[in-house]
């Protein structure tokens, strides 16, 4: 699954992100830490492992999720 960054927190490593069909998922600082970034930035375009309504890893489209 792909998504937009919405927000980001760089102090609690967390944030939301839009997805293709406009809907919020927002994503803790284990979703966060899992996929290896160091940081967001609004605008940038994510991959994301979801499970159920939670993100598991995000990271940037040019990475394969691990």
């Amino acid at each position: 699954m792909q998504g937009t960054v919405k927000a980001y927190d760089a102090e609690t490593r967390t944030g939301s992100v839009l997805l293709d069909d406009g809907s919020e998922m927002a994503f803790d600082t284990a979703a966060f830490e899992a996929g290896g970034l160091r940081l967001l930035r609004f605008g940038q375009r994510v991959n994301l492992a979801v499970e159920g309504d939670r993100i598991t890893v995000i990271t940037l489209s040019t990475f394969p999720l691990p």
